[in-house]
């Protein structure tokens, strides 16, 4: 069955197809010293995966007005920090995971030293990718990815994960909102806002791409917090029911599995309306991902 078929909009297809093509070359030879580290780097990037972000940051570009090589550079960027959060997140220290995109996870495959080597190598290289862009918009597109990478964005809300597990306020809503939107929503706002500016569009587009992006990212997670529920390890590709054995914080215990439904539904009209406030209505693809987000199962 074609990924089309499966439910997949063509875009997002179309876009997978296109960082795939662009990401191995990005990367050192395997056979490059240290080898060792090259091939890690190679199993964690080239391992599969949706590739969502880098095809929004495509797929804003493009429809603000812009071309697929002025989003090619910050599509790279924004897929390698997301790959290495993901090495880094299944760490032994943080959700101690041996399963991701239905392979043994980095640290498995290889070892603990090296998965973090990993992650270091994967989130340098992504500021290396934005070097090559021309001046100003490099400073422009590094600064956006720095923030929702850094201690105000995802590095932050996995501290703010780590402390609602260990502290027993995992259904603190407010709480858990915060660290979603930091943890996962701040890697979609910055995606979003990359395409704008990959796009040359002004600061006002800017925050309605950031907007969208934003609203999009807690949408994503909400469907997260439900498919760890609700899936199988074939279908997600990593290990499902461990937010409950852990007791994480999630949507889920928060609210009740019809409560986090609810949620999810109310974050996807809002995923629309932010749509909306960037001009693209019912059939914009970027209207209708909202519906895709809502019902992925994996």
């Amino acid at each position: 069955m074609s990924e089309v078929a499966r439910g997949e909009p063509a875009w997002i297809v179309d876009g997978r197809r296109w960082i795939e093509a662009a990401l191995a070359s990005v990367l050192p030879a395997a056979s490059e010293r240290p080898s060792r580290l090259h091939e890690a780097m190679r199993y964690a990037l080239l391992g599969g995966g949706k590739r969502l972000r880098p095809a929004l940051v495509r797929l804003l570009c493009t429809e603000l007005g812009g071309s697929e090589a002025a989003a090619l550079q910050p599509a790279l960027a924004i897929e390698l920090v997301h790959t290495y959060s993901l090495v880094h997140d299944d760490l032994p220290a943080m959700d101690d995971d041996t399963l991701r995109r239905g392979r043994p996870t980095v640290h498995v495959a290889f070892d603990e030293a090296t998965a973090i080597l990993v992650g270091d190598a994967l989130l340098t290289l992504a500021f290396e990718c934005l070097a090559g862009e021309s001046g100003e918009r490099a400073g422009a597109l590094a600064g956006v990815l720095a923030r929702a990478a850094g201690s105000q964005g995802m590095v932050g809300g996995q501290v703010l994960d780590l402390a609602l597990e260990a502290g027993g306020a995992a259904d603190d809503l407010d709480a858990l909102e915060d660290m979603h939107r930091r943890k996962t929503a701040a890697l979609f706002e910055a995606a979003a806002e990359m395409g704008a500016i990959a796009a040359g569009r002004d600061a006002a587009t800017r925050a309605s791409a950031a907007a969208f992006g934003r609203a999009l990212g807690l949408l994503f997670q909400a469907v997260d917090d439900l498919l760890d529920v609700l899936s199988d390890a074939a279908t997600l590709g990593k290990t499902p029911g461990k937010d409950a054995v852990l007791e994480r914080a999630t949507l889920v215990r928060a609210l009740g599995l019809d409560g986090a439904r609810e949620r999810a539904a109310e974050l996807a009209e809002r995923t629309r309306s932010r749509a909306r406030e960037l001009g693209f209505g019912p059939g914009a693809p970027a209207f209708e991902l909202a519906e895709h987000v809502l019902r992925r199962s994996s």
